[in-house]
């Protein structure tokens, strides 16, 4: 069963679960979702809801392609703390998604003229209905939206950007969905607790491992089924481990 904890922000916070502070304007009912599969990831990268609508962050794989409405923010939020602890800056390249790993880039392109423009993901949001991506005022100006304050637009994944001798590159997967992938049915304190449950678990399913970690320097061991060579197929099967009895279960990628 999920355990829902109400978001709380405060000074500890910020860093490691800062949310929906600067695109989304405030006035809105937060939660980030908690589970013991999911505390040992960082703040922006743990489900969340809004206004009761739930979000789960990319964690496996970095990019997609969407098509949807983009808006910009810009003074009001400059100079302060954007999800991932970075002070915002309305004059640097960054935007705001709701699902996509911070730090990827994109690029974002006007469906009217074919204007486009490279922004990094540093922030959550627009929590508006209808708007996939908050630019800032640098990349609103250069896309020239921002008097209209909106425009359709195509956002596409890059990934993480890389510079050597001075040429910029991007360093996307090969494929989004291509892969090596298995499925997190849970994590356990106690070794023998995880062991047993793979065990029942490999001969239902054939490969189910036990993964040794640290967390908080407390031991974990946490329990992964299954060998999926597709990322659409490794989330079907964690739905339907979550629906068998297994809640929380979610895709990991093989190192």
């Amino acid at each position: 069963m999920l355990i829902l904890k109400r978001y709380v922000f405060n000074s500890c916070l910020l860093v490691a679960h800062l949310l929906l502070l600067s695109s989304c304007g405030g006035g809105h009912t937060t939660r980030v979702i908690e589970t013991p599969e999911t505390r040992e990831l960082k703040g922006w990268e743990k489900p969340y809801e809004v206004d009761g609508q739930r979000y789960d962050p990319l964690r496996s794989h970095q990019g997609f392609s969407q098509r949807g409405v983009a808006s910009w923010y810009g003074r009001k939020f400059h100079g302060r703390k954007t999800s991932n602890g970075e002070i915002y800056n309305m004059y640097a390249m960054t935007a705001a998604h709701k699902t996509l790993p911070l730090g990827v880039h994109v690029r974002v392109t006007r469906l009217d003229n074919g204007r486009s423009v490279t922004v990094r993901v540093n922030d959550r949001g627009p929590f508006v209905a209808g708007r996939i991506i908050d630019l800032s005022y640098a990349a609103a100006r250069d896309l020239d939206i921002v008097d209209s304050g909106t425009t359709p637009v195509r956002v596409e994944a890059l990934g993480y950007q890389e510079s050597r001798q001075g040429q910029v590159s991007y360093r996307p997967p090969s494929s989004y969905d291509a892969g090596s992938f298995s499925v997190q049915v849970g994590a356990f304190s106690v070794a023998s607790n995880a062991q047993r449950l793979a065990a029942q678990l490999r001969s239902q399913y054939g490969r189910a491992e036990v993964h040794d970690a640290q967390v908080n320097g407390q031991p974990m061991y946490r329990v992964r089924v299954g060998h999926y060579r597709s990322l659409e197929i490794a989330e079907r099967a964690a739905s339907n481990f979550s629906a068998a009895g297994y809640p929380g279960s979610f895709v990991v990628a093989f190192d």
